[in-house]
């Protein structure tokens, strides 16, 4: 397995969700358990070397992956949510949209300012959420070890929105 059986895994999808977009589908990915372990084992070992404690995964998409790379590395995974799904007292960062705003949360005992967190998600475009994630993380005193992607999409640069976190992305389109 390479990184270009990765790429080949990962299927364009014309005009989805809205016309002139061109969606990254995963599902053949996760369809693929070679593929899907390879992916895991080279977000973990990227993981490793960063001295990552625990992992915040950002919904949805990024709970299937920082699910599996948490349990591989046998270190506590968080979840990142929209507003209203978390069942306790969360804490949350606002972010802009194109048009209008969203939110991300957390559970607001989970960010300690001792921890070092990986922010994982299955890819970064605009980074808004990300960003979100990154100032929740950075306001509660807590350290990111790095955030972990496995697409990036190069041409809208949302890495340069991540507040200097180091990002490890496996497959880039530009």
């Amino acid at each position: 397995m390479s990184i270009n059986d990765l790429k080949r895994l990962i299927h364009d999808v014309p005009d989805f969700p809205k016309p002139g977009v061109v969606f990254k589908d995963i599902t053949p990915l996760l369809a693929d358990p070679e593929g899907f372990n390879y992916t895991v084992d080279l977000l973990a070992d990227r993981l490793i070397a960063t001295d990552t404690q625990e992992i915040l995964a950002i919904e949805s998409r990024g709970f299937i992956f920082g699910a599996a790379v948490a349990a591989k590395m046998s270190i506590p995974l968080q979840l990142v949510r929209k507003p209203g799904k978390l069942p306790r007292r969360t804490v949350g960062q606002d972010y802009a949209l194109e048009y209008g705003t969203d939110r991300v949360e957390v559970h607001s005992n989970v960010i300690d300012t001792a921890t070092r967190y990986a922010i994982v998600d299955d890819l970064i475009a605009t980074g808004g959420t990300a960003s979100a994630t990154t100032q929740l993380v950075l306001q509660h005193g807590a350290q990111i070890s790095c955030c972990a992607f496995v697409i990036e999409l190069n041409f809208l640069q949302g890495r340069e929105q991540l507040n200097g976190c180091k990002v490890e992305s496996l497959l880039h389109y530009d």
